[in-house]
């Protein structure tokens, strides 16, 4: 019987030790999974912020165009922006993500405008049983599109009222000589902001 129990005892010891290890190396990559989720939230954002940053470029571009010319009309493409602070935009929700922005740049999707945004967290994976992780920091992208989401007329009249009919059956009408801009809806009715599949 005692012979039976020294010889257990270091398989228990063993067995133990292999529990460990794999209970540690689950932690690791579960710290690895929650970094990479984070970065990929963090690219999500940027890359929103920047194209709704181009969307309110366009949405007031629409407004001072309006009764000005005939070409009021080109701003509903949706493509009609410089997109001067988009970069800003999407440094901004990087840095509230503790990420910064390491690539971006404009980017089509299926015709449709957008952006893409590149991140790297400012923080690591952290320490961990598999060697390195303590100074790996996570990297994700993301690219996210500006849709228009109202058809007008293909015949329509920049000089007379044009009447607009969106998603979510909304409808409304612009006439360039009695307009104010307060008959401008909001942004999200004109133009959706979502990411790129």
């Amino acid at each position: 019987m005692r012979s039976d129990r020294g010889q257990t005892l270091p398989i228990y010891i063993w067995m133990t030790g292999i529990l460990l290890f794999v209970a540690f190396a689950f932690f690791a990559f579960a710290q690895a999974a929650s970094a990479r989720n984070g970065a990929q939230s963090a690219a999500d954002a940027a890359a929103l912020a920047a194209a709704q940053d181009a969307r309110d470029e366009i949405i007031d571009g629409l407004g001072k165009s309006i009764g000005k010319g005939d070409d009021w009309l080109d701003w509903l493409g949706g493509d009609m922006f410089t997109g001067n602070g988009a970069k800003g935009a999407a440094e901004a929700l990087a840095a509230d993500n503790e990420s910064t922005i390491i690539g971006f740049g404009p980017e089509e999707v299926n015709g449709y405008p957008g952006f893409r945004a590149k991140i790297e967290t400012t923080y690591t994976v952290g320490d961990s049983i598999i060697p390195g992780t303590e100074s790996k920091h996570a990297r994700a992208e993301a690219t996210a599109v500006i849709k228009p989401r109202c058809d007008i007329a293909p015949d329509a009249d920049p000089e007379k009222a044009v009447e607009f009919d969106c998603d979510g059956g909304d409808s409304f009408e612009i006439d360039p000589d009695d307009f104010h801009l307060d008959d401008l809806p909001d942004a999200s009715v004109l133009f959706s902001v979502h990411l790129a599949d």
